[in-house]
């Protein structure tokens, strides 16, 4: 299989540094691996890579270059770069190590949070629960990284917020809105874990946070094995 997905536009290689598109494109290319958007054996050329978003093949390489150290794809020689196998276990093992560092966030954000902080996290939680009624999968997708990333700052430790968002980086932002049952579990997830905050409960917080990162990595597995079991392909 060769890589062939459609992707929106995107500014010109002059807008951007190198390592600005470089780091754009692996991230696109992680999270479709990730969805199960690109199924484990799919080729992946950087000239494609580079045409479909508007970037020449020197970032486009650089972003497969990326990918191949951080072991999501192949490289074999005369055979250029391929999506490296990938299960629902491993990405069940990425939200494990995830849910760690956001539980123990959230439990010190339940306990250092302001009042306009509050404010704000309760005004994200009611605009996600209205994109979520109107079946808004994108501005959900939207709320719900602010949501967290409230949380994340309002527990006021720089180094372990660090620590997140290198795990983060292995977690899908963009594809969540087609994965079956997200968009509920979102809704109900996120309200346990700002009851918890509102009460300061830091042990019910993390409890609640760490049980919400381990239900979004079961439910993107399930999907991913599924679309991996059909033999989906881009």
């Amino acid at each position: 299989m060769t890589v062939g997905w459609g992707l929106m536009s995107a500014p010109t290689e002059s807008s951007r540094t190198l390592g600005q598109l470089s780091d754009r494109a692996s991230r696109h290319i992680r999270e479709l691996i990730i969805s199960g958007g690109l199924a484990p054996g799919t080729t992946v050329r950087p000239e494609i890579i580079g045409e479909q978003l508007h970037i020449s093949a020197t970032p486009a390489r650089e972003a497969l270059q990326m990918l191949r150290a951080e072991g999501f794809l192949d490289l074999a020689p005369g055979r250029g770069f391929s999506v490296s196998p990938l299960s629902g276990d491993d990405i069940r093992d990425l939200f494990v190590m995830q849910s760690l560092v956001a539980g123990e966030l959230a439990a010190r954000a339940a306990g250092r949070w302001t009042a306009d902080e509050l404010q704000e996290l309760q005004a994200l939680h009611h605009e996600l629960i209205a994109a979520a009624a109107r079946s808004d999968t994108s501005n959900l997708e939207i709320k719900n990284h602010a949501f967290h990333r409230q949380i994340n700052q309002m527990a006021k430790s720089r180094k372990m917020l660090r620590a997140l968002s290198l795990s983060t980086r292995y977690v899908p932002r963009e594809f969540y809105g087609s994965i079956p049952g997200w968009p509920d579990a979102t809704v109900e997830d996120h309200g346990a874990i700002l009851a918890a905050i509102v009460e300061r409960d830091d042990e019910r917080a993390r409890s609640a946070m760490g049980e919400h990162i381990i239900h979004a990595g079961e439910l993107l597995a399930q999907h991913f094995d599924t679309r991996l079991n059909k033999g989906d392909t881009p």
